[in-house]
């Protein structure tokens, strides 16, 4: 295989001796690409699975894909960051998908990833440029917040690197503790914790002279300029702006943009974008007439300490709840309950848990975590809000949705890149029922796109269980390939398009891209199949850290007994149904019995065995990963 599209080296830190040694890339890139299969495959092969999240014997895994660090493709700039996660209980392996130039600075160094391994004697920095890397003392940096820490390395090493920092949250070990750029982009899963205990304060690429080369470069130009036109005015007015305030700001290299917006305070920029932006949104405007300045105050604070917004915004709306309920008052958690919505609240809220302080250090544990330590009415009053085992935002809910119940069941934190596909486009439908001003997308348009992209017309259905293991399937196949070359969600895979007759897109551009950047010429088909194997061998290393198979494949409690009041973008809750016609579907429930049947025809799809969800071992051979079915068989976690 040729070294098109890669850097060809990943470099393995070792904080424990301070060794750096060296992986040829292509050892992985054929059957994993990059990005989230060869992170993947990497912790299969370095990291026990009786491993903690904490232990130094977890990695922290950040890769590339042959996309990052071409610059002329929409959505191209992405990272991930991999490892054991301590959100969850079990703890897992996870990933949390990042952008701005971090992860590009890092390719140019003529490095797709590093793992860092280990733990360091004192707080520690990495520096890397090019054949330099060097572990460095951080002493002075330990107990500033991220955007401080990045401002001093910045002044100590020149402007032109791009640091990756933790903040206090991360090295009090607050279970939710996110890494972040210092252009903005956070991680979440956990890993500023894990980060912090491995005593590595920041990671700081000054970046190289190395930029990955493309095959067929015409070609390449070729594709990036029909996605660009695709994609013209796909995410338009999708965003509240704040006039004056904030405005379109693309992600670093990337050619296009989305809705994605950043404002200037103090002389910082800030991001202003999707979930975070709503982190504190309702409950300042709620508290006061315009509480637009408090709610960024919100998003700024979180990032400062390193806390995910995630899991804080459900957080915050639960602690409400419980307020209002008469659970929780000011004396008992120390903290200005009463005055939710306020700067006060935020300012005390995000401190005392990023410092572990008092009631902080309860919540530090994530909301479902603490709910169970305050009583049963807490936990009660969850719902509302959580959606899933990490403490995470319920927002396209699979109640609604019939294929994000199998998302949410079989994957470890919430899959947010899987959930777009089938949520936006039922976002798009509900614009065209209401007959919207921008509305484009009808019921015909939408049985097209179920056809080309989610295996048939019964996708769209969403009033019934048909079809919708096959769309989960082939949705969770596409996305593994996608989060391994790796490109943007927001602009992959193009499934609808606002200017095109049937409003459908091409499913066949991932393949066409990877192929004009590597010489590796690939079909659609081929490309799935290896999402197909990488989604197989995050399986495998779930199964090896005990997630249980079928029985592992669960949802909250909840979803199967509380009948669904309302969606977000969705109040009424309509889908379409059998033939289109409308549908109210308020009031639904996850019916157990059906689930586990749904459950059963999504496993024998995948060819695992039916009974148990676990993989057979004819099926992780036909996927060539033989030696990950030999060691599930020596653990009795495969069907021979």
């Amino acid at each position: 295989m040729n070294k098109f599209g890669y850097a060809g080296e990943i470099l393995n830190v070792n904080l424990s001796d301070g060794k750096a040694t060296k992986l040829p890339t292509l050892n992985y890139a054929e059957k994993f690409l990059g990005g989230r299969g060869v992170a993947a495959r990497i912790y299969w092969e370095m990291v026990p699975p009786q491993a903690k999240a904490y232990d130094p014997e977890n990695c922290l895994i950040a890769m590339t894909g042959p996309v990052t660090g071409f610059p002329g493709i929409p959505g191209g700039g992405r990272w991930l960051i991999c490892g054991k996660s301590p959100v969850m209980e079990p703890e897992v392996f996870s990933c949390a998908n990042l952008g701005e130039r971090w992860g590009t600075w890092l390719k140019y160094s003529g490095y797709d990833g590093l793992v860092v391994q280990g733990r360091a004697d004192k707080p520690s920095y990495i520096y890397i440029c090019n054949d330099t890397v060097e572990i460095r003392n951080a002493s002075s940096l330990w107990g500033k917040s991220s955007f401080e820490a990045s401002d001093v390395l910045k002044g100590e090493l020149g402007g032109d690197v791009s640091v990756l920092t933790i903040g206090p949250a991360a090295e009090n070990l607050v279970s939710f503790a996110t890494l972040i750029t210092d252009d903005g982009s956070s991680g979440g899963s956990g890993f500023g914790s894990v980060m912090a205990s491995k005593n590595l304060k920041a990671i700081v690429v000054a970046g190289g002279d190395m930029r990955p080369v493309a095959a067929a470069p015409e070609k390449l130009r070729e594709i990036a300029n029909r996605v660009r036109l695709l994609r013209k005015d796909t995410w338009k007015d999708w965003l509240e702006n704040i006039p004056g305030k904030t405005k379109l700001r693309p992600c670093y290299g990337c050619a296009s943009g989305c809705y994605r917006k950043n404002y200037e305070e103090g002389g910082r920029s800030y991001k202003f974008f999707c979930q975070p932006m709503h982190v504190y949104w309702q409950p300042a405007h709620e508290y006061q007439r315009d509480g637009a300045d408090t709610a960024l105050l919100a998003i700024r604070l979180c990032d400062h300490y390193g806390l995910d917004t995630t899991i804080m915004h459900p957080m915050i709306n639960w602690l409400s709840l419980c307020y209002q309920e008469g659970i929780l008052n000011d004396k008992d958690t120390g903290l200005p309950i009463s005055k939710i919505g306020s700067a006060e609240f935020i300012e005390e809220l995000t401190r005392k848990i990023a410092l572990r302080e008092g009631f902080g250090d309860l919540l530090a544990m994530g909301t479902i975590r603490a709910a169970a330590k305050i009583g049963k009415r807490a936990q009660e009053l969850t719902p509302p809000w959580v959606v899933t085992r990490a403490g995470e935002l319920r927002d396209y809910d699979p109640r609604l949705i019939p294929a994000n119940a199998l998302f949410y069941a079989t994957e470890q934190r919430r899959p947010v890149n899987q959930m777009h596909e089938l949520s936006h486009a039922l976002w798009l439908w509900f614009k065209w029922i209401q007959k919207d001003d921008d509305a484009f997308l009808s019921y015909d348009d939408l049985v097209t796109v179920a056809n080309n992209f989610w295996g048939g017309a019964a996708a769209v259905d969403h009033t019934t269980d048909e079809g919708k293991a096959l769309a989960a399937k082939k949705i969770q196949d596409r996305t593994y390939a996608k989060e391994s070359l790796i490109l943007c969600d927001f602009l992959w895979p193009v499934i609808w398009v606002r200017f095109a007759d049937d409003h459908t897109g091409d499913p066949t551009l991932e393949s066409q891209l990877f192929s004009a950047i590597t010489g590796r010429e690939i079909d659609e088909t081929g490309l799935n199949k290896i999402g197909e194997r990488i989604y197989n061998l995050q399986r495998a290393v779930l199964l090896r850290q005990g997630w249980g198979g079928r029985e592992g494949d669960k949802l909250l409690d909840y979803l199967h007994e509380e009948p669904l009041e309302g969606v977000f973008f969705n109040p009424d809750c309509l889908v379409p149904g059998k033939n289109g016609q409308v549908e109210s579907k308020k009031g639904n429930i996850i019916d157990r019995e059906a689930f586990e049947k749904l459950k059963g025809e999504y496993y024998a799809l995948r060819g695992w065995d039916v009974a148990s969800g676990l993989p057979t071992e004819a099926r992780l051979q036909e996927l060539d990963l033989a030696d990950v079915a030999a060691d599930l068989k020596a653990r009795n976690l495969i069907i021979s």
